[in-house]
């Protein structure tokens, strides 16, 4: 089975520490973030990796190489532009053999996902594109007031919503593969909206654990703290 890690993205919202290395290469804990999710797929059993690369290719190729340290096989893809989250993987077309699936997911995240057990699940659904997802709490720092006719009805003070979110780990099928347009800005987003205008079904898949994007320095630090060794 392939699986391709997005590893291409400027890490904006991650400076200054992006600034001279990319956002997966950040160390958290004892390894990069970058070596974190090689491990864990290699030891899901998926063995072709494919790195979508863009700022600071250089970096991420020599530290991943051909795979061999890390006991897998590993390939790049480089985006001359910025593809979005799912256009890279257009360059994978027809390379995915009958019925096997593209595990696609984003090299910035830190998971306890189990990934045999999210692409099984995905295969046993039946459906051309799963989407791992997260729960997250909204809590509102105000008292939020319900107004009714010029006139309040009542207030909630702080209150907290929770929400269903991608968790940016996906399983696709070749047909899904085939929607993607090639050499085209293309999300994720876009993607499911083009399944479920077709009237196909997508699977959703919860993550009952550990899920940290590490989209700020704050969610940096608190992966940094998490993954601490005692």
């Amino acid at each position: 089975m392939k699986a391709m890690i997005l590893a291409g993205g400027l890490g904006t919202r991650l400076r200054p520490l992006t600034f001279s290395i990319p956002k997966p290469l950040l160390p958290v804990g004892e390894k990069p973030i970058l070596q974190r999710i090689v491990e864990q797929l290699r030891d899901a059993g998926i063995g072709e990796l494919v790195l979508a690369t863009g700022y600071q290719a250089e970096l991420i190729r020599a530290f991943c190489g051909d795979g061999s340290k890390f006991k897998v096989e590993v390939t790049y893809v480089h985006e001359q532009k910025p593809l979005g989250t799912a256009g890279p993987a257009s360059a994978l077309k027809g390379q995915l053999s009958p019925g096997e699936l593209l595990l696609l997911m984003n090299g910035d995240l830190v998971t306890d996902l189990d990934f045999r057990a999210f692409v099984e699940s995905s295969r046993a659904s039946g459906c051309d594109l799963t989407v791992a997802y997260a729960k997250y709490t909204y809590r509102s720092p105000y008292g939020v007031l319900s107004i009714k006719d010029g006139a309040v009805q009542g207030v909630t003070e702080k209150p907290e919503t929770e929400y269903a979110i991608s968790a940016g780990i996906y399983c696709l099928s070749s047909a899904a593969l085939d929607l993607i347009p090639e050499e085209t800005f293309f999300t994720m987003p876009d993607l499911m909206n083009k399944l479920l205008a077709a009237g196909k079904r997508i699977h959703a898949y919860p993550i009952v654990g550990t899920w940290m994007g590490l989209e700020s320095i704050e969610h940096f630090n608190e992966a940094v703290q998490k993954l601490r060794p005692e």
